[in-house]
């Protein structure tokens, strides 16, 4: 019986004395110990949570436990490389039902099937994070210690019910992602960035740098990307700054996306680089590759860190200078955070028109002053004002994207560079988002509007033939 891929002599296991007493004896009250964390401060229950529920929890967390072992030591686990997912849930099910027999187990259809789906989960996946994994409702998820998964979804964070069994779960988890790309995570490196196999992000950090149990945190990677008419219907922009952005990257202008974390940027610049010709040399730099560029001719380079030695680190500084040696027409760096500031500004500024980057910034005009930061931690001695000259003169527009407190993602302004003013880069506004109120619910009232700056780019967007209409600049009479 299964013997395809159940090893030949399997280890007995004793009958754990948790699971020989499925139901507690009548008259016998069991008091449940109270979880503390490591610093002693009381770990709050989840509100929808009752004792039954509780203690049917632990009766399967218990049973899940000494399955998986079971499991481990029965299954061959060189087979299961090629091995169906039908045909491995069925052998995880009758191991376990042998298994649940001899321990006088008896549960119904509903515990055994969610029993053998996290049973599968904890051999083939990541355990209970697979779940969240598979509901494309969920944007990041976040464990904070083996007890506590919170999930954001609609840009609202939720605690979940779900939990690891304890700090080894997690951190087996844990060395199972880092190990699949070729990384390791323990108290000599405790922190790392990894990619999942779905293109998701993955970061975390153990003891003793995380106090309170390991901490993960997952950007999923969005199967669909989301369109500029995707955003435009849900509210994140207009038509009219769709038009205009749309003339913008067309006509080859250096564009940066500024914005919070979780604010939208890599979203806005996927939707931006779809206004690109299909006919451009397309470059992307990253350190985590999450751009999903729809054009045929992309070259994608991702940035890689050191090893254990030290050596063998690859910065974006140095993707940059490679990938300007590759005859691209655009380049596109996925965030700019560091010394790779002087080569995409020098980009910008040397035949390499329409290059686009996202920065960390709360406006347009803190995002010139983070470029300039930038600059001086490169360690390049400049003049400020030659260092605001070149910013002028490489960069043309600043979108910049917000989340609002309703969880909403706003484009929330698009300010031109118009030039230099004395030792002053000077800025024009052209689309602005204003907030009229909240509602009772906590929803963001608001509008979008033109501020009637006519565009400094008017007579290049018509020289490439987007002879975009004077009335989008108009801007919208107060009620």
């Amino acid at each position: 019986m299964f013997s395809r891929y159940k090893k030949s002599a399997p280890v007995a296991q004793p009958k754990p004395e948790a699971a020989q007493a499925p139901a507690d004896k009548a008259g016998e009250a069991k008091t449940q110990p109270i979880r503390r964390s490591n610093v002693g401060h009381l770990v709050p229950a989840h509100p929808s949570v009752t004792d039954k529920e509780r203690k049917r929890k632990e009766r399967m967390g218990e049973l899940k436990v000494e399955l998986h072992k079971r499991l481990l030591d029965n299954l061959n686990l060189s087979a299961l490389e090629h091995a169906t997912e039908s045909d491995l849930k069925q052998e995880i099910a009758s191991i376990s039902a042998e298994a649940l027999e001899e321990l006088s187990v008896v549960l119904n259809k509903d515990e055994r099937s969610m029993l053998h789906q996290e049973l599968y989960d904890e051999v083939m996946g990541l355990g209970p994070l697979e779940p969240l994994l598979k509901d494309d409702t969920v944007n990041d998820i976040l464990v904070n210690g083996p007890q506590q998964i919170f999930i954001e979804r609609s840009g609202k964070l939720e605690l979940t019910d779900i939990t690891f069994k304890d700090e080894r779960h997690l951190l087996r988890i844990i060395d199972k992602i880092v190990s699949a790309v070729g990384r390791r995570v323990d108290e000599s490196n405790p922190y790392c960035d990894a990619r999942l196999a779905d293109g998701s992000r993955f970061n975390c950090m153990v003891p003793p740098i995380a106090v309170d149990g390991s901490l993960v945190s997952i950007r999923k990677f969005k199967k669909d990307k989301l369109a500029i008419d995707d955003l435009v219907k849900f509210g994140a922009f207009t038509e009219e700054m769709a038009a205009y952005l749309q003339a913008a990257v067309a006509t080859r202008l250096n564009v940066i996306v500024s914005g919070g974390t979780g604010s939208g940027k890599t979203t806005t610049l996927n939707a931006l680089s779809s206004f690109i010709d299909n006919n451009e040399r397309i470059l992307t730099i990253e350190d985590t590759a999450e751009l999903q560029l729809q054009q045929t001719h992309v070259g994608r380079m991702e940035s890689r860190p050191p090893n254990v030695e030290g050596k063998g680190a690859v910065t974006q500084r140095d993707c940059l200078r490679n990938a300007l040696r590759m005859r691209p027409d655009r380049i596109i760096v996925g965030e700019t955070r560091g010394e790779e500031v002087i080569d995409m500004l020098q980009a910008m500024n040397t035949g390499h028109d329409g290059s686009m980057t996202t920065i960390h910034a709360n406006s347009a005009r803190d995002g010139i002053s983070r470029l300039e930061n930038m600059v001086a931690m490169a360690g390049i001695e400049m003049p400020i004002k030659a260092i605001r000259s070149q910013i002028a003169s490489a960069v043309n527009l600043i979108v910049q994207a917000s989340r609002l407190q309703d969880g909403s993602r706003r484009m929330v302004s698009i300010t031109e560079i118009t030039g230099m003013e004395g030792d002053v880069i000077s800025m024009q506004e052209i689309f602005r988002y204003e907030r009229l109120g909240i509602t009772p619910e906590g929803k963001i009232i608001g509008r979008f509007t033109a501020t009637g700056v006519r565009s400094h780019f008017s007579d290049r967007f018509r020289q490439w033939g987007y002879d975009l209409p004077a009335s989008i600049y108009d801007p919208i009479a107060a009620e």
